[in-house]
Parts: structure tokens; sequence; C-alpha cells
């Protein structure tokens, strides 16, 4: 039976998540990748175990996380039972469902059928009587926006969520959804959202500001770009890199010489920072106190450790915070 780390709340900062009561570790575990049914258990054990015992409260899921689909809950489901359940009020959990999950019309986007049905098929996945956090995955343009929100209305009226979220929403429909929202009073407090040196997206299409005027919280995943914003595309493509094993979400156009030219730039600024090119990017979110937390994946406990270091130091120069954006700016492909 695992005991935690009694010292574990020393390690990590935690931040407000916009104007809730609530607060996020600055740093959260991401089960998208390594907790399928692919993965090797034990090494979700371990890791799970380092991220507690570090302060790492928060653990963030999706219905369609694996391979396969559902698979990430299930084996997460596995290491409540037999773990974490002494520890469940010292928790945050989240799931979401926006994105295709089963046949038929019925198992994607955004109606109250599939947002209301995900959600009590991910609470059995995980032995769990309700989650903290519940998104809506995915914007639909198909769906009013009364509907999704409606939905969220009622997960949380149910009882089976304490807050809601959005994930990969724009800024102008993040301020239609959160003034619904409002009007229902519905606890909306976070947005979720891909962020880091070399994706700007929310800065361009007004999430950042918008979640930001509005008071709400914003965690970011892929803050190392796939991979990107580490030493390990730096003397070529190992064998076992995601490149080689997964080609979804990085591919090898991506690590053109230009590109890693920059990034090496970078890596420079970091090392001047006494700090890994990971421990800088990371940094580089957190820094300016509107991202709430960064969303880590991890294959290996090392890396849970390393990025924890991120926050110790989140203090940038207005030289290196320009030279940052000179050298993401200037071409480089993040996605």
């Amino acid at each position: 039976m695992y005991i935690a780390n009694e010292k574990r709340y020393e390690k990590m900062t935690y931040n407000r998540c916009g104007n809730s009561g609530l607060k996020l570790p600055a740093v959260s575990l991401g089960l998208w990748h390594n907790f399928g049914d692919t993965g090797v258990y034990a090494n979700m054990e371990e890791m799970c175990f380092t991220a507690f015992d570090n302060g790492i409260t928060h653990f963030d899921l999706a219905n369609n996380y694996g391979p396969k689909a559902g698979s990430a809950e299930s084996n997460f489901g596995k290491l409540m039972k037999e773990h974490f359940m002494p520890y469940r009020d010292e928790m945050i959990i989240s799931t979401k469902a926006g994105y295709d999950m089963w046949p038929g019309p019925y198992g994607d986007l955004g109606s109250r059928k599939y947002l209301i049905a995900s959600l009590d098929q991910s609470l059995k996945r995980m032995g769990l009587d309700y989650v903290d956090i519940f998104y809506h995955h995915r914007m639909d343009p198909d769906t009013p926006l009364e509907e999704t929100m409606g939905a969220l209305e009622q997960i949380v009226r149910s009882g089976k969520a304490l807050y809601v979220g959005l994930s990969n929403y724009d800024g102008a429909t993040l301020k239609k959804a959160s003034a619904i929202l409002e009007e229902l009073k519905v606890p909306f407090i976070i947005n979720q959202n891909r962020y880091n040196i070399l994706d700007r997206t929310i800065e361009k299409n007004g999430l950042k500001s918008a979640a930001s005027e509005l008071k709400k919280g914003i965690i970011c995943f892929s803050p190392l770009a796939q991979g990107m914003l580490t030493d390990r595309y730096f003397n070529g493509i190992p064998e076992d890199s995601r490149i080689r094993t997964d080609g979804r979400f990085l591919n090898e156009d991506r690590l053109s010489e230009t590109n890693m030219e920059n990034i090496r730039k970078l890596n420079d600024i970091a090392v001047n920072r006494g700090q890994t090119l990971a421990e800088m990017a990371l940094a580089w979110i957190l820094h300016d106190g509107i991202i709430t937390s960064v969303l880590i994946g991890a294959s290996r406990t090392s890396q849970i450790l390393d990025n924890i270091k991120a926050a110790e130091n989140i203090r940038f120069s207005q030289d290196e915070l320009d030279e940052i954006d000179r050298l993401s700016l200037n071409g480089i492909i993040a996605r």
C-alpha cells in the first residue's frame, strides 16, 4: 500500500485558479500519453507516486485517452482503488468529453446526450463518484452553445463535477460560453489549451487575454512542444522517440536545420539562466502570472522531477523575453 510523503506540499507552488477558491499546483500531471493499454502499469504507479510525493495534486484525463480510448481512465481507476483512495480529498481529478469516443451519432462533440453519458462512463472507469473538474473538450459549431453549457450545468447540479472547464476554445467563444455559464450560476473556472514558446495560438485567437479579463484560469498542455523544447533531438532522432514510435503528434519535418538552430539558441538562453531548455520552457509559460498550471506528460519519474524544478525560477529579464520571442517567432513550425 502506497504511503504518501508527509512533506509533499512543501515542494510545490499552488496558484489560485482565476478568481475561484480552487488552487492548482504550478505543475500538473497529464495522462494523455503512457497511461493507456500500451503503457506499463508499474511505471504508471511510480510516476503517480513521484508526482503526488512532490506536491502534484492534479491529475488530468479525458474519456478518449489511451490507446485504446478509455484505457487511461481505467488504469487510473485501478491506481485510485489500490493506492490513492485514502487521499481522494487531497486530489484534483479532471476529465473531458468532446472528441470521438464511441460509434454512432451520440459519441462525439457537444450534445447534452453525449456529455452526460460520457461522464457517467468516465466515473465508472475511474471508480469515482465525482470529478473535480469536467471539461467540454472542444468547440462544436453544430450544437447550440446554450445546450452544451446547459449540460455542464446539469452535471454540476447532479454532483458529478465540482467545477467545469472549457478546452480548445478561442477567445470569442469563451466569452459567449462564460456569459451563459455565469447566468446559469455554474462554477466555470478554467480553460485548457495548447501553449508553449513555439505555439502562441492562444495569444493570437484572444483566449489568453479573454481568460485574464474574465478572471478564469488557464492550464496549458504540450508545454514542451512534443519534445521540441528539450535536448532530446539535438543529436538526431532517437529510435525510441515519439517521432519513431508514434508520428501522430510530432513528425520529422518539424526538426529542420533552421528550426533546430533556433531551438539550440533558446537552449543557450536556458543555460545562461542555470536551467535546462525544458525547465525554461515551462518557466516561461508561468512567468506572467496569467497561466495557472503547466500540464506535463511523462514516460518516466525522472522527467517529472526535472519538470518540477521549472517552478523554482520563473523570473525573466525583458532582454531574455525579447530574445525568446525573436527566436521562437522566426519561422519555427510548432505544430
